[in-house]
């Protein structure tokens, strides 16, 4: 490669990261605090699920991959269903969502026998609402914890740590719940 294509190419590059800081400069994250927005999406079986039916119920465990077989997410996704009795048991809910289609949550979920909830988001609505950053070109791995209140109480994002944001959030649940 020349220093022309070199040039050219870092100047594209520069580019796109600015676009990628000034398109998600609009997007407000949710932090600790705030109210989880409602939402409604297809699970992996074909089912409509609506975040109000659950709200105030139980803790929510909402977490956001970018897609389903990847090492990362693959880990990830082990991970929660390695610790899920645990969730059960301390009274919380896990559902994880991307923009993956039904269908490859479905083979995802049969792959790894999974036992909790994956959603369906097309055009990353949710994730746009809740404020989830792209991250090297792909939609990015944070974990929200939401209480019977609606509320966030717990919020972790780590892109290339899949594990840590199942062990993360159960310690927190376990924590909080015993309260």
């Amino acid at each position: 490669m020349n220093t022309k294509s070199a040039a050219v190419i870092l100047f594209l590059l520069l580019l796109l990261i600015g676009y990628k800081s000034k398109s998600q400069s609009n997007e407000k994250t949710l932090v600790v605090g705030d109210n989880m927005p409602s939402f409604s999406l297809t699970d992996q079986n074909g089912k409509v699920f609506n975040s109000a039916d659950y709200t105030g119920k139980q803790f929510l465990v909402i977490y956001f991959y970018p897609k389903d077989e990847s090492m990362v997410c693959t880990k990830e996704a082990c991970s929660f269903r390695d610790s899920f009795n645990d969730f059960t048991k301390a009274g919380a809910i896990v559902i994880g969502i991307n923009g993956g289609t039904v269908a490859s949550h479905k083979a995802f979920s049969d792959h790894y026998k999974l036992p909790f909830i994956l959603l369906s988001d097309p055009g990353d609505k949710i994730y746009h609402q809740f404020g989830v950053k792209k991250e090297m070109f792909m939609t990015g791995r944070e974990t929200f914890i939401v209480d019977l209140k609606g509320k966030v109480v717990f919020a972790y994002e780590a892109m290339m740590q899949g594990k840590k944001h199942a062990d993360d959030a159960l310690a927190f649940i376990k924590e909080h719940s015993a309260k």
